[in-house]
């Protein structure tokens, strides 16, 4: 069986109705696309991932680049120990597998059905050199990656009340939704991804909804009752 590294290098190559799973964008000229986005949706193709499947590995080769389409995608590291690091979520339009070196410093997998577009990198750092616009989004997203890396620094030092906060407003203002969010991942996933055990997370959650500050509709579905009150706690 492929590997799904193979899988997407044979999509991208592929003949778009031989793959229900993959398919091209609608051919356009390069030239009338005028955003990276854009270039990328001409050039790559979407790759369907299962819940809980591997999209890439840790220290594969960092080939190609990634945007969600639908669904969630979750980058995480398992440390000497056993444990899990979560590097990040990325939701619906976010462009993902940045890397600084030529291999992935961590591993991407589907949190629930996922719907990705894959580029090959080259061809992207190629047109790069052709065209400044899509050089300077891909050096912007590369900065909010490095970005994100010194705030998971800072996120350490905070409580956890502190951090759970800080999780459900960056979580609000990600899914453009006003006062309820549908959390795609699980507890123990938001556990892993913000330094604490699950134990820890439910009992926030508690505490802030005794504070009047949430209320916990289901084990997913939150909603947000006074983001001053988070606001102050995260700051």
């Amino acid at each position: 069986m492929l590997s799904h590294r193979a899988t997407a290098q044979s999509a991208i190559h592929a003949d778009p109705v031989r793959s229900s799973s993959a398919y091209y964008a609608p051919h356009r000229s390069y030239e009338a696309a005028n955003s990276l986005e854009q270039q990328m949706q001409l050039m790559g193709a979407v790759m369907s991932y299962p819940r809980n499947t591997e999209i890439f590995g840790e220290d594969e080769p960092a080939d190609f680049l990634y945007k969600v389409v639908s669904g969630s995608v979750r980058t995480s590291k398992i440390l000497s120990d056993g444990r899990r690091q979560i590097g990040g979520f990325y939701l619906p339009g976010d462009i993902f597998g940045l890397e600084f070196a030529a291999t992935h410093a961590l591993s991407a997998e589907a949190v629930t059905d996922a719907k990705v577009l894959v580029v090959k990198r080259s061809a992207l750092n190629a047109l790069a050199g052709r065209d400044a616009s899509v050089a300077a989004r891909l050096f912007a997203l590369t900065g909010r990656e490095l970005h994100r890396a010194q705030e998971r620094i800072v996120l350490l030092v905070k409580s956890a009340q502190e951090r759970v906060a800080g999780f459900l407003l960056e979580m609000s203002e990600r899914l453009a939704l006003d006062d309820a969010i549908e959390l795609p991942m699980s507890r123990q996933d938001i556990a892993d991804y913000l330094g604490l055990t699950i134990e820890t997370v439910s009992r926030t959650l508690t505490s802030l909804e005794s504070a009047a500050a949430i209320e916990v509709t289901t084990a997913r579905r939150i909603r947000l009752r006074n983001r001053s009150a988070l606001s102050r706690m995260n700051a």
